[in-house]
Parts: C-alpha cells; sequence; structure tokens
C-alpha cells in the first residue's frame, strides 16, 4: 500500500497508522509469551511519549538518547522523539559510563531512555558531569527520590494529560518538521578512540524506506525477526523500511534466544551479520559431526547435491531430471530440518554490517537457504548497496539501490557515494566532515573496491586499518594498542587482529632487556627470547595486563586470545617502518596460520 508523500518520518509514521491501524506492527516477548501490538496500539504509545517530551520541555531538534538493548520500546521511543519534533542519539548498551558521558556530551543530550536501573545508574554516576541532560526514562526501572530518574509508565501519563489539555499540539510539532532536520545522530568509533557523531536526517531515513520498498523485497505481508543493535545504522534502516512498507516485526534482541525465537515467530526474512550465520553453521556441523556415521554420510552426501544445485541457480538454471529428484531427497532428509530451524517460512537473509565468505553464503545456498549480501556505511544511512532474490552474486555485495550513486576513484580504488542517505556531516567536526564528504557530494568510503561489468560491487580491501568484526563492531587497534603499551611494563610491540572476525586477538612481543631481566630474577636466567616467549610463566606474567586492559572495555573490543611471538618485530624483516611503525599487513601475512589458530572451527570441505 503506497503511502501519501511525507516530508519526514514523524509524518510518515502518521500516515502509516491511517493507512493499516488495524494491521499487526509488533510482536514482543513478555516471559514465555509473544504480545501484539497493531499500528493503532503503537500509534496511541508513540504519540503518548512523544507528548510527555514536548511536556517536560524538548525543543525542536533537541537531541533526545536512548540507552539500550533492542525491544519494542526503543523503537515506541524512538518514533516518539522524532514526533516529539528532537533526534535521537544512540548508545550502545555495552557503553561504558565514559563511553556514555562522551557521547551525551557531545550531543548536547537532554533526555535520556535507559532500559534498566543498571543502565541509568551509568549516567547517574555521572550526572555530575552531565550538565544538559535533564532527566533519565527507564523502560524497566525505578523514580528516584530526587525526580532525576523516572518510569516510562509516568512519562506516558504525563504526556496523556499534556495532549488533553493541547489537543492539536501533537500534530502540529509534527507538520513542522523539516525533511531537512535531524533525525538521528549515531556514533561510530574513530582511529583515535572517541566516536564520531553521524548527522542523518529526517531525508535520508525516507529515502531508506522508498529505496527498499521500491526494491520489491520486502512487502506488507511480510514478518521480519529484528534482533539486531538499533543503535546501529543497520538495525535503525529496517525499522524506517517497516514504517514505509507497512510489515509486521517481532523483536527481541537477546541474541542467545535468537534460533528458539524463529522457530516461535515464524518470520519471513531476517537481517543478520555473518558471526550469527558462523555460529549456526558451526553448531550444525559440530552436531553432525559429533552423530557420525550414517547420518554424517548422509549429510555430505546432501551438501554436494545441494552444491550443484547452487552452482546452477547462480548461474540462473534450474535443476532437473536425476539432479532435480536427489535434491528433493536431500531437503526430506537434511535440509527441511535446517529451515525448520528457522521457522520454515523464511524466503531469504539479509547480510550486513561486514563482509560475509563466499563459502558462508554457499553453505547455506547449497541447503535452499539464500543470503543476500548489501553493503553500506552509517555515513549512507546503512543501505546503499544489495543483492537481489533474482539477481545475486555471491562474494559481492550487490547493487546499488534506487537512487545510489557509486564510482571508483581513479588514484586508489576507494568507493565513493553519492545520495539522498548520504549523511549531513559528523557533528561539531569540519574538519572530518571535509575530509569524508567532498564538494560535489561524494562520500568517501575509505574501502576499496570495483564494480565488475553488470555493475555488482566488490569490498576488496579497507582503506584505513579500522577493524570491524564479523558482528560489524568497529575497532580501533592503535587505540587499544596504545593503551597496552601504557599499561605493560615489558611489552614492545603489539598487533590487534580481528578484522571480519568473531573477535579481536593480539600478537605481542616482549621487550628483550625487560624480559630477560624478569627472568633472571624468577629463575629462568640464561633462557633465550624465543624460549622465554614460549614460556608458561611469562604467559602468566603477561596475563594480567591483558586482562587489565580489557577491564575497560566494552565486550567487542577485548582481546580474547593472544601470542607471545618468538622474536621481536624488526626494520631488518620488513616487519617496521623506518619510523619504527608496525606494518600490521606484513606482520599478519608472516603469523597467518598463527592467527587462523586463533579463530579454527570444523568446516564443511
Amino acid at each position: 500500500m503506497s503511502l501519501e508523500k511525507s516530508k519526514s518520518v514523524a509524518e510518515l509514521f502518521l500516515h502509516r497508522v491511517a493507512a493499516t491501524p488495524d494491521g499487526e506492527a509488533f510482536l514482543y516477548p513478555v516471559g514465555a509469551e509473544w504480545k501484539t501490538l497493531s499500528w493503532k496500539d503503537v500509534g496511541g504509545r508513540v504519540r503518548a511519549i512523544a507528548s510527555g517530551l514536548r511536556a517536560l520541555g524538548l525543543g525542536d531538534e533537541q537531541r533526545v538518547a536512548i540507552l539500550a538493548g533492542t525491544r519494542v520500546e526503543w523503537v515506541l521511543a524512538d518514533i516518539a522523539i522524532l514526533c516529539a519534533g528532537g533526534a535521537t542519539t544512540t548508545i550502545y548498551p555495552s557503553s561504558t559510563p565514559d563511553e556514555c558521558a562522551y557521547i551525551l556530551n557531545d550531543s548536547g543530550t537532554v533526555f535520556c531512555f535507559a532500559e534498566s536501573d543498571a543502565q541509568a545508574a551509568k549516567l547517574v554516576g555521572k550526572r555530575a558531569d552531565l550538565p544538559s541532560l535533564k532527566k533519565v526514562i527507564v523502560f524497566e526501572g525505578k523514580a528516584s527520590d530526587d525526580g532525576f530518574v523516572i518510569p516510562l509508565a509516568d512519562l506516558e501519563a504525563q504526556g496523556r494529560a499534556h495532549d488533553q489539555k493541547t489537543p492539536d499540539a501533537y500534530e502540529a510539532v509534527i507538520r513542522a518538521v523539516k525533511n531537512t532536520s535531524l533525525a538521528t545522530l549515531i556514533y561510530t568509533s574513530g582511529t583515535t578512540g572517541q566516536p564520531k557523531g553521524v548527522e542523518l536526517t529526517h531525508d535520508c531515513w525516507l529515502y531508506e524506506g522508498e529505496s527498499l520498498a521500491a526494491l520489491g523485497l520486502i512487502k506488507e505481508t511480510d514478518r521480519q525477526y529484528l534482533w539486531l543493535p538499533l543503535a546501529h545504522s543497520f538495525g535503525k534502516v529496517l525499522e524506517c523500511a517497516q514504517i514505509t512498507i507497512g510489515f509486521s516485526t517481532a523483536i527481541d534482541g537477546r541474541i542467545d534466544k535468537l534460533v528458539e525465537n524463529l522457530a516461535v515467530v515464524k518470520p519471513t526474512f531476517v537481517a543478520a551479520v555473518p558471526r550469527i550465520f558462523e555460529k549456526v553453521h558451526n553448531k550444525v556441523v559440530a552436531g553432525v559431526n559429533e552423530a557420525g556415521g550414517m547420518k554424517l554420510k548422509i549429510f555430505h552426501w546432501a551438501f554436494r547435491v545441494g552444491r550443484e544445485v547452487s552452482k546452477l541457480r547462480q548461474e540462473g538454471k534450474a535443476p532437473s531430471g536425476w539432479l532435480a529428484m536427489k535434491q528433493g531427497i536431500a531437503n526430506k532428509l537434511v535440509f527441511s530440518k535446517l529451515k525448520a530451524r528457522f521457522g520454515g517460512r523464511l524466503n531469504y537473509f539479509v547480510s550486513g554490517s561486514a563482509p560475509l565468505s563466499r563459502h558462508m553464503a554457499e553453505f547455506f545456498h547449497a541447503a535452499d537457504i539464500l543470503i543476500l549480501e548489501g553493503y553500506g556505511l552509517t555515513e549512507t544511512s546503512a543501505a546503499s548497496f544489495v543483492n537481489r532474490p533474482e539477481k545475486y552474486k555471491f562474494g559481492t555485495v550487490g547493487l546499488p539501490v534506487p537512487g545510489t550513486e557509486v564510482k571508483i576513484a581513479k588514484e586508489d580504488g576507494e568507493i565513493l557515494i553519492k545520495g539522498r542517505g548520504v549523511m549531513r556531516g559528523y557533528h561539531n567536526l569540519a574538519e572530518a566532515t571535509r575530509e569524508t564528504l567532498d564538494s560535489d557530494g561524494w562520500l568517501h568510503t575509505g574501502d576499496i573496491g570495483e564494480l565488475d561489468a553488470d555493475g555488482f560491487l566488490k569490498i576488496t580491501d579497507r582503506k584505513k586499518d579500522l577493524i570491524k568484526t564479523s558482528g560489524g563492531k568497529y575497532v580501533a587497534p592503535q587505540m587499544l594498542e596504545g593503551r597496552f603499551k601504557a599499561i605493560c611494563p615489558f611489552v614492545s610491540n603489539v598487533v590487534v587482529h580481528g578484522d571480519n572476525r568473531n573477535f579481536c586477538s593480539a600478537l605481542i612481543t616482549v621487550e628483550d632487556e625487560a624480559i630477560k631481566k624478569w627472568a633472571k630474577e624468577n629463575g629462568l636466567e640464561g633462557k633465550s627470547y624465543e624460549e622465554l616467549a614460549g614460556h608458561e610463566k611469562v604467559r602468566a606474567l603477561i596475563q594480567p595486563f591483558v586482562d587489565q586492559l580489557n577491564a575497560g572495555l566494552p565486550s567487542y573490543e577485548t582481546v580474547k586470545k593472544f601470542a607471545l611471538l618468538p622474536a621481536d618485530l624488526t626494520q631488518e624483516n620488513g616487519e617496521l617502518t623506518p619510523s619504527l611503525k608496525v606494518k600490521r599487513k606484513a606482520v599478519e601475512k608472516k603469523y597467518k596460520d598463527l592467527l587462523d589458530s586463533f579463530y579454527t572451527s570444523s568446516l564443511v570441505a
């Protein structure tokens, strides 16, 4: 159903509620049950929250933060902020109090929604450092004695009272929001360790919703399962697509419940990051390997058949004859069981936020489960490229979404993107904005890529050293390396690794003089550098410093495994530059087998 043309996400939401008031908008868990909200229900709650924010004094384009995991209240709060004329600042629930304080101060946030008392406590503890923050609203929690923290139910009650006194104010505020108004500030990590606030306007999100609707990938009758962090642009873009198209969303951010929930809510499409596919893959393979015997033989036979079928389908052909018959048997014996784990109604997965390995895409495709990989940045409102069900190529991120322009820089192969989805700029960072967004409106992505003859984009390299884990989180390795050097007196060099991996690891070298002095004092005198690096006592010496580094970091930045190298890095061996900077790629290439061993898992041959 097409909606009336809107000039803001808030106005689009009004049109959605009016167009399909009785349609199912959300399913969300309450204990062991799933509750539902119609669009009319959502409209009522959003109006109460938005009116409550205006009653508290929220002004146009003032920032309101959300510090919470993925849950239905996150979406209600976000839409309400926009309908109150404000702009949403996103904060990951894993953020430390210091990280929260930085984002809140940099954004000038005046109110913050928090998921629980524990999340609110991060802000209460930093209150003296948060001069602009007036109030914290908790989804699940208690009011503070001084009124600084109030429950969401109290805010909604204030909103309903305010609405009764000024019944025309709610829609008047919405009508006043412009397409150029700030809608969202999403903070991304930079190489310095301080995150940058990406300014995305209402038009950015309207464009994304319109483009995804135009592709026809998702229909009003579809059901999405949404677990992605809504503080991330990948999750946020799906919220805007839902308002535009009107499909239903089952929402629950608990990753440990993901597979269990899929079987219950039976979605038709799911967006995920590569790490989820890796987990499912490894669990499936481990299970059949453990079972062994005939079950293992049947599994391998089925996947041999599936790969033959996959190859044909990638060429635009369909299996026939004996192969089609074998596929039917393979589906009945093996693949149907895997598809049942996902609810049995799945049309496809969408993968984004980090590169998906071709091996993983082809494994699932062999099982008749299609993963459509896409590509975008926070700076482009997430969705810039995506493969289509009828037109896809594994190993690529697909074709541009309608309205997105792309070109490859002749000088270095950098991918440049232009379109309505491109950010307004970095908040309070004019120079960084100029470095990334040129005068002609082209966004310099920092990724290297190439376009094939059919227009499919392939990402070939990353221009900068920023690590992006397979879970879609950015990590600045130099920042971690600098911190480690600051706390460990024995370290010489450290290389943090983890790009496209599911966690961070590190290669560490110790300082020759310091470690040999320690060895003399600890009964290891006379041993060579290599012998010391391989000794359990030396590893036990370094471990507490790694633990100390990890203690102040969000989980996705922590170093989960490390190794002490048998020799220090040198300029002579091509591991350091003349200015003694580490040549990251050279070191990773030299110790590739060691790094791979950190992430070893069973794979189907």
